[in-house]
């Protein structure tokens, strides 16, 4: 089998090397950067697994920008292109993936089509109507941002939105290139399983703001959080994970998701979802208020990432406190090794630590570390497991 890979980001990147262990795979994307980097080995994105199977491994793995003779040879094409949520229309954005797909079906009529890009539940049903064309299938993904490639290769789960021959094939193909010999392969309907990648980010979502939400009230009784939350997930029908108090759910995926489920339910009841959504403005709001009860001066925010051994801070959940700490006054500033940008959302760089740590007033630090030991009596922070 051949497959093409359309989008070197974490879900593709992640799935071009897991299946280039035992087939022919054509990364592409449109940006050259990304493509030089894979062919010298490198990855183009942060995750420990993919750096070390691009540098040591034998794969079957080649990066392009050229679309055509890629797809043209191919028996699977896969789309993991990205799909923000557009405020205007309250809806994913699809644009790329359409597109994507009306190429592929121009240049090879042959080849079944994967999307593995999150899309609104009756998507693919829709695309198949525009396309006149039925042999396209969603494949939802599961994957953390730094872990994507471990994640594929010890998968919770796989899925496959159809049930056909070429469905069973794509499926087997993750299972075999899989290290997880027992891992749960299930065939559905296409609308059963983008409904199952809503709602799981969704029903994630809802626990991260649980938990917020019980520290927030521990904050303002006095009260041990984290004796309350271990006493709590010793329930095991609530179990001990996930359940490590933050700034709010952010990254890539949970925001977004969460709107698009709203979205989906349309004229369908529905109060809990919403209140998912809901749920960062109340965090927010709380913790800036908590925040400038020490009237700083100068806040820092240590790292944008959304968690440990990523370097992504798209839609990081502490864009949202400082927003509101810029709005009554206060200046922030940041330090983020990974990027040479100047200024982020309103805040000017820190270039050395050493700087954040002596000029901050109050340091904002998602998650704990050692590096703060030194400064801990300015650290502002809730993460109490020293865990994403």
């Amino acid at each position: 089998m051949t497959v093409s890979i359309i989008g070197l980001g974490y879900v593709g990147m992640s799935l071009s090397v897991l299946l280039a262990q035992k087939y022919r795979v054509h990364a592409v994307d449109v940006d050259q950067e990304k493509v030089d980097l894979v062919s010298a080995g490198k990855s183009p994105i942060h995750d420990p697994d993919i750096s070390s199977f691009l540098a040591n491994e034998s794969l079957d793995l080649t990066a392009t920008l050229d679309f055509d003779a890629a797809v043209t040879s191919s028996d699977f094409v896969v789309i993991a292109t990205p799909t923000d949520y557009d405020v205007a229309t309250n809806r994913f954005d699809t644009s790329s993936v359409r597109a994507v797909a009306q190429r592929a079906r121009d240049v090879n009529p042959a080849a079944t089509i994967i999307v593995k890009s999150t899309i609104p539940i009756g998507f693919i049903a829709e695309l198949r109507r525009e396309l006149n064309f039925q042999d396209i299938f969603f494949s939802p993904e599961f994957l953390r941002e730094g872990r994507a490639l471990h994640d594929n290769l010890y998968p919770s789960r796989i899925i496959v939105g159809g049930d056909t021959d070429r469905c069973r094939d794509f499926a087997n193909m993750l299972a075999s290139c899989a290290r997880t010999a027992d891992c749960p392969v299930i065939l559905m309907g296409a609308k059963e399983a983008e409904a199952v990648k809503l709602f799981a980010n969704t029903y994630l979502a809802m626990r991260v703001g649980y938990f917020n939400e019980l520290d927030s009230f521990c904050m303002m009784h006095g009260l041990s959080a984290g004796d309350v939350i271990n006493g709590v997930c010793l329930e095991p029908r609530i179990g001990q994970g996930y359940n490590n108090p933050s700034f709010g759910y952010g990254g890539y995926c949970f925001p977004k998701d969460t709107k698009q489920m709203v979205a989906n339910f349309d004229n369908i009841p529905q109060a809990l979802i919403s209140a998912v959504v809901a749920t960062n403005t109340a965090r927010w709001d709380f913790l800036a208020g908590q925040i400038l009860s020490s009237s700083p001066r100068v806040v820092g925010v240590y790292r944008l990432n959304m968690k440990s051994g990523s370097d992504n801070f798209r839609y990081s959940a502490v864009f949202g406190i400082v927003k509101r700490l810029i709005d009554q006054g206060v200046t922030v500033r940041f330090y983020e090794p990974t990027t040479r940008e100047a200024e982020i959302e309103g805040m000017g760089r820190f270039d050395k630590l050493s700087s954040l740590k002596q000029e901050s007033d109050v340091i904002l630090a998602n998650r704990l570390t050692d590096e703060l030991a030194d400064v801990k009596d300015k650290v502002f922070s809730r993460d109490l497991f020293n865990v994403d």
